[in-house]
Formats: structure tokens, C-alpha cells, sequence
């Protein structure tokens, strides 16, 4: 199904301006409106379906933060868990000390697919290891994502003001055109 266009313009019959055919336009289907208008709708158009996309990354942004956030305490409840653990001998089997964050830490990890095995509220020396591991890539990869949608945050950004800068531009122009031609006649 094709969008009708944003703007129309019809030839009003029979006006003509020296010898110029004059026009109505439909700006967004409201008849009866002038050229500065429809430049005004177009114009400001843009800069507004880039603001919308701006804001949806911008939510994403907020999200992979809050998802680094909740991966960096639970890696730091995880080497609380593994600092605890004796120094000498070290087996794979060790246990933590018994901290109920190491719970809240699996539930959290739980949410972005990541597991650790909580026993008591105490971990392996094994299973300590392995999440820090885990944990360290899962963080490392969502910061190399997260740089990627700032910067496509920023060039939105830019890319939206510079739509609003032009779009104002053009509009100032065509007001001093029709005000310089009301002027001359």
C-alpha cells in the first residue's frame, strides 16, 4: 500500500502572479496552506524521524549500561567469593565463605543467559574461576557493543541537529524570498 505524500500542490485555476501560475497546497491533509508551511512540515520532518531513532538508541544505550552495571557486581560479589577461599593448597573443590550476595549475583547473571552454580551461598574454587571468566567476556563484549551505539548515538545526534540547522535555514530563506517579493511588487 503506497504512503500518500506529505505534501500536494494544486494549481489554483485562473491566479497567476506575472505570469506565474500560483499554487494550494495540502501539507499533511490540511488543504489551504502555503508554500513556507509545507517547507516548514518537510523540512522539520526529518529532524524529527531522526530524533525518534536517536531516542531508541539512546534506550539501548541505557540498557547495555545497566546490564555492564549488574555484570561488574556480580563479578566483584564472585572475587569476594574466591578472595575468601584458602590461600595454601588450592583444590578446584574449595568453597567460599557463605554470602547470601553470591545468590542476588546468580539471579542477576541468570537474566543474560549466564550461570553459576550457588550451593549454601557458597561457590567453588572451579566454579569461581570459571565465572570470572565468563563474566570478564560477557563484559568486555557488551563494552565493545556499547562504544559501537554511543557512536551511533553521537552521529544521530549530530545528524539531527544538522537536519534542524538546514530545515531552519531553508525555511528562513523562503520567508526572506516571499517577504522580498511582497516587497518588490
Amino acid at each position: 500500500m503506497a504512503t500518500p505524500n506529505l505534501i500536494t500542490a494544486t494549481e489554483v485555476a485562473g491566479a497567476s502572479v506575472y505570469g506565474v501560475k500560483q499554487y494550494d497546497y495540502t501539507v499533511d491533509g490540511v488543504a489551504h496552506q502555503d508554500y513556507a508551511t509545507a517547507l516548514t512540515v518537510a523540512a522539520f520532518r526529518e529532524s524529527v524521524a531522526i530524533e525518534e531513532s536517536a531516542g531508541a538508541v539512546g534506550q539501548v544505550v541505557r540498557e547495555r549500561q545497566r546490564k555492564l552495571e549488574d555484570l561488574g557486581y556480580a563479578l566483584a560479589v564472585i572475587n569476594k567469593a574466591v578472595a575468601s577461599m584458602k590461600v595454601k593448597n588450592q583444590e578446584r573443590g574449595d568453597k567460599s565463605a557463605s554470602d547470601t550476595e553470591l545468590s542476588k549475583a546468580k539471579n542477576m547473571l541468570a537474566k543474560y543467559g549466564l550461570y553459576l552454580n550457588v550451593s549454601n551461598n557458597q561457590i567453588t574454587r572451579e566454579t569461581g574461576i570459571k565465572a570470572q571468566s565468563d563474566i570478564q567476556y560477557a563484559v568486555d563484549t557488551e563494552d565493545n557493543n556499547l562504544q559501537q551505539d554511543i557512536v551511533t548515538l553521537q552521529s544521530l545526534m549530530t545528524k539531527r541537529d544538522n537536519a534542524f540547522s538546514t530545515a531552519s535555514k531553508v525555511v528562513k530563506k523562503s520567508l526572506d524570498a516571499s517577504a522580498a517579493t511582497i516587497g518588490n511588487m
